[in-house]
């Protein structure tokens, strides 16, 4: 891919600076728009050479937009009678136009509600298709300072009354440097990247064993490919017992460049504040070409057009949470997934301090305890030859 190259070299100059002084980020709300009934978030990051343009939106299916510029001036605009309107194609794009090296989409589109039956087979709810539901303004949640801000939506007709007292939510965290989250689980994360957290909190489930699934969308140029990748590790201690990462990357057809990634530990939590009981299992199911028309996301046809789907390739995944019996979330009421995504390789865990003292421990004292047991041989036969007296 042609803007492969320049990309690489963009994020190896914003890369270093992140590490030292990190990027200048910026937020702002329905820009243009004076209207709070609907939402789009841009999410600003200027680098040393570069601008990192992240657009959320919950117009349509809750969407993100990535954009890398190589221009430290490049804006967003933004023709909100067209974004508006039943044909949006064109409504959205980077101002100057030619600083744009790489873009590509992330679309939430549906949560799957499902049970095992008797027979071992699943038993499927009806879709929560995101693209109907009804979404809070984002304004009231919009932290300059933290730079946060929530996605939160219910359906516009809920079934069974399943979200009478609970909510589905999009946190999104910009960072401004590298670094490590907190909270559980402790993601890594560097200055090209952001993160969402998807939340359900009090959504009663329709079976007495229900588990979930969200189905993630990608929008890529033709050229580039989606992977799945699997790392594991023995080292825990910033997620206490999940030792695997999974890395959803977008790569150049010849594979010699990572363009963007979304990347996630294999789990989720059960409580606001997570500790390591409150873990839930979390599967990756199926990366495919998706032979399916995206759900309707205003944002995705506004800035790459009509072409989606035919210029434009999308692939889909599903992630599902909870345990054989689905009863985590029947007992919490709960449930957070958190997910990195961002431009070129993805963050890579080293073994952390603690780690590295226990294996040089572990393999130390062996070495030692030989060398210790060689001298002290040596030295007992040394000095049994010196005692003894040869005869005249």
């Amino acid at each position: 891919m042609a803007a492969a190259l320049p990309l690489l070299l963009l994020l190896a100059a914003g890369g270093g600076a992140g590490a030292e002084g990190g990027r200048q980020v910026s937020m702002q709300y329905n820009p243009g728009w004076n209207n709070s009934s609907v939402n789009l978030l841009h999410v600003r990051a200027v680098g040393p050479s570069d601008t990192l343009h992240y657009v959320w939106s919950s117009i349509g299916a809750p969407a993100v937009l990535l954009v890398a510029s190589a221009s430290r001036s490049s804006t967003l605009r933004v023709n909100w009678t067209q974004l508006l309107s039943p044909a949006p194609a064109g409504a959205i794009w980077i101002d100057p136009p030619g600083s744009v090296v790489y873009s590509t989409a992330v679309v939430f589109t549906k949560v799957f509600e499902y049970s095992e039956a008797k027979t071992l087979e699943e038993l499927f709810y009806p879709t929560y298709d995101l693209s109907d539901f009804s979404w809070d303004s984002i304004n009231r949640t919009l932290n300059h300072t933290a730079l946060t801000a929530e996605f939160t939506g219910i359906p516009a007709t809920g079934p069974s009354g399943s979200f009478s007292n609970g909510s589905l939510a999009f946190r999104v965290t910009a960072y401004e440097a590298n670094g490590r989250d907190g909270p559980l689980p402790s993601l890594l994360h560097t200055a090209d990247s952001s993160k969402v957290e998807f939340v359900l909190a009090g959504v009663a489930p329709r079976g007495n064993s229900s588990r979930f699934a969200l189905e993630v969308a990608t929008v890529e140029e033709t050229g580039v490919v989606q992977k799945l990748r699997s790392a594991r590790s023995i080292d825990d201690e910033y997620t206490p017992t999940i030792f695997e990462t999974l890395s959803l990357v977008a790569q150049s057809q010849n594979g010699s460049s990572t363009l963007s990634f979304l990347q996630w530990k294999a789990t989720a939590y059960g409580s606001q504040t997570p500790r390591r009981e409150d873990s839930i299992q979390c599967r990756s199911h199926g990366l495919q070409a998706a032979n399916w028309t995206l759900p309707m996301s205003s944002i995705v046809h506004a800035y790459f057009g009509e072409g989606v789907g035919s210029t434009y390739t999308i692939s889909a995944i599903n992630i599902s949470f909870g345990g054989e019996d689905g009863k985590v979330y029947q007992e919490k009421r709960y449930l957070s997934w958190s997910v990195l995504l961002g431009f070129g390789q993805p963050p890579e865990d080293t073994f952390s301090p603690l780690v590295i003292s226990i294996m040089a421990v572990a393999l130390g004292t062996p070495m030692v305890m030989l060398l210790v047991g060689s001298c002290v041989v040596l030295f007992v036969q040394r000095k049994r030859y010196s005692e003894y007296e040869p005869i005249n």
